[in-house]
Formats: structure tokens, sequence, C-alpha cells
């Protein structure tokens, strides 16, 4: 049984910064790809950030290149979203997810919110 917890999440102010944390159990995040995603109220899920396995190679929305970092820790078997320079309009529930490098996201976490007043 594959299971995500995403932590981390909480309100800041306009231009302050948080990190996520997802921990992965039942799947290891060394050969995977990760994902964050986010819904902001009233709109549809959307992508935020991948790290495809053990190379690290990453890839970012524009809306949050710059900004937004995703790195992972095989030890821990934790991926983490670190975010700066955050706006109101990253105001979201946040969710990490798991997959196959080249296939489908299988398993998601149940979501962190992350708040940011202006």
């Amino acid at each position: 049984q594959v299971q995500l917890v995403e932590s981390g999440g909480g309100l800041v102010q306009a231009g302050g910064s948080l990190r996520l944390s997802c921990t992965a159990s039942g799947r290891t995040i060394s050969d995977a790809r990760m994902g964050w995603f986010r819904r902001a109220p009233g709109k549809e899920r959307e992508f935020v950030a991948h790290l495809l396995g053990s190379g690290g190679r990453t890839y970012y929305d524009d809306s949050v290149k710059g900004r937004f970092t995703i790195s992972g820790d095989n030890a821990k078997n934790t991926v983490y979203l670190q975010m700066n320079s955050l706006k109101p309009e990253d105001t979201a529930v946040y969710y990490c997810a798991v997959g196959e490098v080249g296939g489908s996201y299988d398993y998601w976490g149940q979501g962190t919110q992350v708040t940011v007043s202006s």
C-alpha cells in the first residue's frame, strides 16, 4: 500500500517562504516521478513541479519558476517543495503525487493548505 503524507503548509504573508514535505511509504522515490500539484478555490487542479527519479531532473510550471524548488531526499524517502517569494495567488491546497517515470501519477497525498495573505 503506497501512502503519501504532506506537511508544512500554513499561513504566510506575501513575500514569505514555506517548505512542504511529502513522505512516501510503500514506494521508493529514487526511481519514481514525484510531482506537486495545487488546487485553488474554484479552480481546477494544476501542475506545479516534478522531480524525475534518481537523475533528479526537474520541471516547473512557468508560474512558479524561479520561486519554487523541488528536491528529494532518498534516505528519508521524502520530496520537498521550497516555496519562496510567495504571492496571494499561490494560495491553494497542495498535493504530492507519485508515479512511474514516463507514466501517470498513481498515488496522491491528502493535501496541505497554503494560504498567502496580502
